[in-house]
């Protein structure tokens, strides 16, 4: 029997992944969680098997709880089950050590494929995210399926100035006060202001917010 944990923020996709699991036999839901947070005092207590994560969750984000579990040498696997299938994201998952990444769009055979592989010990990514590892090993940045990784370059390969553009955005400084500081013009503080927003695909300062808050950018 292969114990399982949750932890998604949407309850219907954790009813639909429970049922989805429970109906295959020899598989069971033990419990669940629905931020990072409750993700680890979960499996402190019930320490599952497998521990089925999502990326993008209140508290705490889904990699940085797979980075605390191996951290902490936790007897748990750990496949990722996103939506996201950005080279960013799939990165910092490997490195954090997830055992698996699965994208929410694969088909009910596939999931399981991918769930008793992990519970056996060994490793599955699923084809397109297989392939960005795969560009990361050749690029040197990562090291492909083993969970060993080397530094990689800064999360959305940000230049200096766009750091610099970010820490004042957060700051709520206009696209005027931004020029004057950096002794930029107007005009080119508003171009990295649309490149930064553009390269995190954020549309609001409170997704900005959020999102350099979730990858540590500030």
């Amino acid at each position: 029997m292969i114990n399982v944990v949750l932890a998604d923020d949407h309850v219907l996709v954790r009813d639909g992944i429970k049922a989805l699991l429970e109906d295959q036999g020899g598989i069971i839901v033990i419990d669940e969680a629905s931020n990072g947070k409750e993700a680890l005092e979960v499996i402190s207590r019930n320490k599952p098997d497998i521990l089925i994560v999502d990326i993008r969750m209140p508290e705490m984000n889904g990699i940085e709880v797979v980075r605390q579990i191996n951290t902490s040498q936790m007897d748990v696997k750990t496949l990722v089950l996103s939506m996201h299938d950005s080279e960013e994201y799939v990165v910092q998952a490997i490195q954090a050590g997830a055992d698996g990444y699965l994208l929410k769009g694969a088909s009910k055979e596939e999931f399981i494929k991918a769930l008793n592989k992990v519970a056996s010990g060994g490793k599955y990514f699923t084809g397109d995210v297989s392939a960005i590892i795969m560009k990361n090993f050749v690029n040197g940045t990562t090291t492909a399926v083993t969970g060993k990784q080397t530094p990689v370059e800064t999360p959305f390969k940000l230049t200096k100035r766009e750091k610099q553009i970010l820490s004042l955005v957060l700051q709520l400084k206009n696209n005027k006060d931004i020029a004057e500081e950096l002794e930029i013009s107007k005009r080119t503080a508003e171009v990295h202001r649309f490149n930064l927003m553009k390269k995190l695909d954020v549309k609001n300062l409170m997704e900005l917010n959020n999102k350099a808050k979730e990858f540590g950018l500030v």
